[in-house]
């Protein structure tokens, strides 16, 4: 998609980030993060507070967000011999055994298959099987009701400030329950915000996709083709897709918030009579986009500062051109602005 580019080492996409540009707390309120604007045309940068980003939007526009909610997926437990055990729970392995799920745990070396954990009597569970890095945990009983009652937020783990509002790393239209981890582009909506687009003629629109774990795995391999994306599920509800395509058909921008709302819309893309659409549904997607990728979908991103050396960072240089990515974030660093999930945001037109 964009010339120049022909290396695709992921040393590339490695950047130096000072430590304490890494935000332990989000800002004081949702919309008093920064905002950099990029221009992909003119090339030009702006800042701003995200509180101005309807400047940006135009009647006719469309907004889509990722309405899935995160999930209390950390648990402590106890070994039989009394060592404390953390575990995070990340998916449901199996349809014919519901409370079969694959977690991480820690320590991992120190626990055994068969061994039996201890989450608060009479609630246990028993390791079933594992995996690389990871194990399949058989619970006691229904592990919805067990992560209501026990469990705690699962905040990144380059966030280390103990205490924490749970609800600021919930997006305010948060509400399908399923993610370990936020869809961080939008934790800077307010409902204020998202009123006043909608009384300037924006449409907004939601998708659901449970953001996994896997989003803060870095990249795997030498060249960023040598790394593969865990799969989450993911659901295109029918009013979205025919907002979305007619949105398409009449020339009119959609902006996604998010690189899993990204993700999802681009995952579920195809060619219908030679127009470009987006497909309702549900499933699992593993997509991962990388350079030289075309969107098909996606016209506009807004999105959060990510790691170095992540699949998040590829996507969107995917998008607006590593170079470009690169001096943005160069810029950013300057300007002292906050990095990761509780950080401040940028907008690519």
């Amino acid at each position: 998609m964009f010339a120049g580019e022909p290396d695709l080492r992921s040393s590339l996409f490695n950047f130096a980030l000072p430590e304490e540009l890494i935000a332990q707390k989000p800002a004081k309120t949702r919309e008093a993060s920064a905002l950099l604007v990029f221009d992909r045309k003119s090339g030009k940068r702006r800042f701003e507070k995200f509180s101005a980003i309807g400047k940006y939007f135009k009647k006719g526009d469309v907004l889509v967000l990722n309405d899935t909610k995160v999930i209390p997926a950390r648990l402590r437990a106890n070994r039989k011999s009394g060592g404390k055990v953390e575990i995070f729970v990340l998916r449901q392995c199996g349809e014919h055994e519901q409370n079969l799920w694959e977690c991480l745990i820690k320590p991992l070396k120190k626990v055994k298959i068969g061994e039996t954990l201890i989450i608060k009597d009479p609630l246990q569970c028993e390791i079933a099987e594992k995996t690389e890095g990871r194990a399949i945990v058989r619970f006691s009983g229904e592990v919805k009701d067990i992560l209501a009652s026990h469990g705690k937020i699962p905040f990144p783990p380059y966030i280390h400030e103990a205490k924490q509002d749970p609800s600021r790393y919930q997006t305010v239209f948060a509400k399908n329950e399923g993610a370990v981890a936020a869809p961080t582009a939008g934790l800077h909506f307010t409902k204020k915000i998202l009123s006043a687009l909608q009384k300037k003629g924006v449409e907004i629109l939601f998708i659901t996709l449970h953001t996994g774990f896997g989003t803060f795995t870095p990249l795997r391999g030498n060249t960023i083709e040598e790394h593969r994306m865990d799969e989450e599920f993911f659901t295109i509800p029918e009013q979205t897709a025919r907002g979305v395509n007619r949105a398409i058909a009449e020339k009119r921008r959609v902006f996604a918030c998010g690189t899993t709302v990204a993700r999802t819309l681009e995952s579920n893309a195809r060619k219908k009579n030679g127009v470009m659409t987006a497909l309702h549904g549900s499933g699992l997607t593993s997509m991962y986009i990388r350079p030289p990728y075309k969107f098909k979908i996606v016209k506009a991103l807004i999105t959060n500062f990510h790691t170095p050396l992540s699949s998040l960072i590829v996507l969107v240089s995917a998008f607006a051109g590593r170079k470009n990515i690169m001096e943005c974030y160069a810029e950013a660093v300057k300007r002292r602005l906050r990095f990761f999930s509780f950080g401040d945001a940028m907008l690519i037109l």
